[in-house]
């Protein structure tokens, strides 16, 4: 059989060559598609603001194919840490002293729980709402009264006894208030109707809840600085003083009040990729968020690492180290 000439040998090759080199190019500047995205995120109930930030950050991302978030409404923080600890949840809101007892296994948690840290997101308030027309100005004065402290297995609930201890109104004494343990809706409903006299709430500013209270029904929050001490002194650093400055709520005076940081968490499971990407996810879908609640605002890759005791899960070390904020040595919270 006859052979082809040599420069015909040449030439294919040298096709062949090129077209290789082609395809190794365009594979470098287009990689491979990413494994798509698909979480659900614990929030809070409706009208808080993890709530108004989940279903955000759901709708943000949803004309996006490779990305799905399903956002389910719980009785947030305690119920939150505990639902991503057991594989039910893939992240969740919590506040940061509830998500410290839950990795130190201490009550309410029977066991330390497998979670890790994907972001600080921005501060809480401490909301104790009355009547504007009530006699009570701090919260000793609701000795003897019924209150609401917050849906069963949220952070609002543990702030909640907290303070009526503080107070000198824990459960069980001479002082005790009658409780209802009712969500923020079941709440504003019941301070409206008059069946409680004040309400407790942790939640962003402003909590859309409150605010349509206070567009209906004159009302006012009760100062809380004094606390914040004792708060600092027998729980830890999470506590710090914040002002709740006049208008944020329609004809609410200004008060000092407790914030508490609020912290994004996952699994210890979770892979890092995914982690990672769910990290810059959060930022990426910054913009929209602002949309849709101001609180986005505040989410920042330097305060974002202030997790601890909560360690950050080692994908979002990752993705911090990748904009240069995550170090060996992070700030405490707050």
């Amino acid at each position: 059989m006859a052979r082809p000439p040599n420069h015909r040998l040449w030439a294919t090759t040298r096709i062949l060559s090129t077209g290789l080199l082609i395809v190794c190019l365009l594979s470098w500047s287009h990689p491979p598609r990413s494994e798509p995205l698909r979480l659900t995120i614990g929030t809070g109930g409706s009208g808080g603001v993890y709530h108004v930030y989940g279903a955000g950050l759901a709708r943000a991302t949803g004309p996006d194919p490779n990305t799905r978030i399903t956002a389910l409404t719980t009785a947030a923080s305690v119920e939150n840490n505990r639902l991503v600890a057991s594989g039910a949840l893939d992240a969740a809101f919590t506040l940061a002293d509830v998500a410290a007892l839950a990795v130190e296994g201490r009550e309410p948690f029977d066991r330390p729980l497998p979670i890790k840290a994907i972001a600080r997101l921005y501060d809480n308030y401490t909301h104790v709402v009355v009547r504007a027309d009530s006699p009570y100005e701090e919260v000793a004065d609701l000795a003897g009264t019924t209150v609401s402290v917050g849906a069963r297995g949220s952070g609002t609930e543990m702030i909640a006894e907290r303070l009526l201890d503080t107070a000198g109104l824990a459960e069980g004494t001479d002082s005790d208030v009658t409780r209802h343990r009712l969500s923020i809706g079941g709440s504003v409903r019941a301070l409206e109707d008059e069946r409680i006299d004040a309400f407790f709430w942790s939640g962003g500013l402003p909590t859309q809840a409150v605010s349509d209270l206070a567009a209906r029904t004159p009302v006012r929050l009760l100062d809380l600085s004094e606390h914040v001490p004792t708060l600092v002194d027998e729980h830890g650093e999470f506590y710090s003083e914040l002002p709740v400055p006049a208008g944020t709520y329609e004809n609410v005076p200004a008060v000092r009040t407790i914030g508490v940081p609020s912290l994004m968490v996952a699994g210890s499971r979770m892979p890092d990729r995914t982690a990672r990407e769910f990290t810059r996810l959060l930022f990426e879908s910054q913009n929209a968020l602002v949309e849709i609640h101001p609180v986005a605002l505040h989410l920042h890759p330097r305060s974002a690492i202030a997790t601890l005791p909560v360690p950050l899960h080692p994908g979002a070390t990752t993705y911090y180290r990748s904009v240069k904020y995550a170090h060996d040595e992070r700030p405490s919270v707050p």
